[in-house]
């Protein structure tokens, strides 16, 4: 399939010739790689499939992830260059990552420790032995040949991850599910190609080179979309909360590849693609759906579902070929030789009189273990009384728990009412500004403020809204400043309020005739038509008192 390296003291070459494309790879310096590719002319895609309607015979998809999750650390896997993202291109890269003759690999002890705590926390068995290996193939960002990564019997086996599923459009209609983890396994990145089509050159970026990732893997317990991307927000949420993985998707901190097939129920499982480096929670979803549909639709009409990696074109909202998979590759796997059998240990196996530095111990990670998701949104449940979809909101966003609890801490206010501030105010702001919680324009105790002059009811509902958004805008003025400045203080004057009211019935017979008659829902319409005239300060509960009065 390729040619042999060839090797000179100032640069290598390499020639590729498959499927029409011709690529050559040059090594310009020890810090520095081009690689030039000229393309064919582009296919056109594919028309996306048809959907069929509902068949209790038709076929169902059957969905496998494979999830690379960066590890959060300052270092390389093996060695000791810096991990930053978007840093100038071939500025992190040690000798051992550009894979010069001599340099040798040393593992980084926070990625060890990283996998361990991803592996309890997704209820996974340990092994206390672990092997690495070199995966060998030819790509122009992978310097050395081959990929070291756990092979033959990775760090951790047979785990589990619980997650909810929401199958309508209501939170009653959510149901737990759980699919199985195969294993977890430490291994490095590769470097990034960065792909130039007016110059038709592709230029390589080492700086990721090295990189450790855990390559998470989850058995095909999965039968949609919306499954796979309610799997993968959970896993990101653990991770997060573990420390292990930043999770940002965007950046590349978590990519997933989807092994997809349909099959009939009861039968063997069919042909299955794999849709690579879906670097979106919602695009998984709309991959996976298209990609179940694209082979229910090539099976109904007597086609083959072929073995071949596709990707996902999000512009499309298709998956398009990217190679075909007929011919299994081989990796030529084979021991790391420069690599020990990677020791953790737990408290019985200790050694005695060992340097904590050096020994990895289970028990001790265990029992450090934060507090995770699923036991965060329940105890938030229990503790404030919260509904468990303002529970999951509340977990999902970074740094949304704890400014509700700030809040709590400084209010007179019933917890059921400060969420409704937290999630609907606030977070629809964040939204739409895409702001995080840290940069929110109101801290949390101003919130806390608002909501008591609230609770003493120096403000009505509708006016503690408005100062709401005049403190998003004027961030250096407290609720009590812009309520004054305003004139937004609650109005409890009856004989203002007795005028107010009187114009509105004067001015809407039709409602207080049907007030009469028994309707008593059009109270409400008044009472809205007061507050309008009184810019939301009138008394509600005044204002109700006397139209009530006034009509009957």
């Amino acid at each position: 399939m390729a040619s042999p390296l060839v090797r000179t003291c100032g640069f290598c070459v390499v020639k590729l010739q498959r499927g029409g494309w011709f690529s050559k790879y040059v090594l310009i310096s020890t810090n520095t790689f081009a690689f030039t590719i000229v393309r064919p002319t582009t296919v056109s895609p594919q028309s996306k499939p048809t959907p069929r309607k509902n068949d209790p015979k038709q076929r169902v998809g059957v969905v496998g992830l494979e999830i690379h999750a960066q590890i959060h650390s300052n270092t390389k896997l093996f060695s000791g260059a810096r991990v930053q993202f978007s840093a100038p291109p071939n500025s992190l890269v040690s000798f051992f990552d550009a894979s010069l003759p001599g340099t040798l690999p040393v593992i980084n002890r926070r990625c060890v420790e990283a996998a361990v705590m991803t592996s309890l926390a997704l209820n996974c068995s340990i092994n206390k032995k672990s092997l690495f290996d070199r995966k060998h193939y030819f790509y122009a960002d992978l310097p050395a040949g081959y990929q070291i990564t756990q092979h033959r019997l990775p760090i951790a086996v047979n785990g589990s991850l619980s997650y909810s599923h929401l199958v309508g459009q209501k939170w009653s209609q959510a149901v737990v599910k759980t699919v199985r983890i195969k294993q977890i396994q430490l291994e490095q990145d590769s470097g990034k190609s960065l792909h130039d089509d007016t110059r038709k050159q592709t230029l390589i970026d080492l700086n990721r080179a090295g990189v450790a990732l855990m390559e998470i893997v989850m058995e095909p317990d999965m039968s949609c979309g919306e499954e796979a991307a309610a799997a993968v927000r959970e896993l990101q949420l653990i991770l997060q909360a573990l420390g292990t993985c930043q999770g940002n998707m965007a950046e590349g901190q978590l990519r997933v590849d989807a092994n997809i097939s349909v099959h009939q129920p009861g039968d063997p499982l069919g042909v299955r693609t794999e849709v690579k480096n879906i670097n979106s929670a919602r695009f998984l979803a709309k991959a996976i759906d298209f990609e179940i549909q694209r082979q229910i639709d090539v099976l109904v009409n007597g086609g083959v579902v072929h073995n071949e990696t596709r990707t996902f074109d999000f512009k499309l909202g298709q998956t398009i070929p990217m190679r075909d998979k007929e011919s299994l590759q081989d990796y030529r796997f084979i021991p790391e030789p420069n690599l020990p059998p990677l020791i953790v240990y737990d408290n019985e196996s200790t050694p005695v009189n060992a340097d904590p530095q050096q020994v990895i111990n289970i028990d001790l990670i265990r029992v450090n273990l934060p507090e995770l998701p699923s036991a965060k949104r329940t105890r938030l449940v229990d503790q404030y009384g919260i509904l468990p979809e303002h529970s999951f909101v509340l977990v999902s966003e970074d740094g949304l728990t704890e400014y509700f609890v700030s809040v709590l801490q400084e209010t007179k206010a019933e917890p059921k009412k400060v969420i409704g501030w937290v999630i609907k105010e606030l977070l629809a702001l964040l939204k739409q500004y895409n702001l995080t919680v840290s940069q929110s324009h109101i801290s949390p105790s101003s919130l806390a403020e608002l909501l008591n002059l609230l609770e003493m009811g120096v403000i009505s509902s509708s006016a503690a809204k408005q100062v709401f958004l005049l403190m998003w805008k004027e961030c250096d003025k407290s609720p009590q400043q812009i309520v004054k400045e305003q004139d937004l203080g609650l109005v409890q004057n009856e004989k203002i309020l007795e005028e107010i009211c009187q114009n509105v019935l004067d001015g809407h017979l039709e409602e207080v005739t049907a007030i009469k008659k028994g309707n008593k829902r059009v109270l409400n319409k008044l009472i809205g038509l007061v507050q309008k005239e009184m810019k939301g300060r009138a008394d509600p509960i005044m204002v109700k008192t006397l139209l009530e009065r006034n009509i009957s």
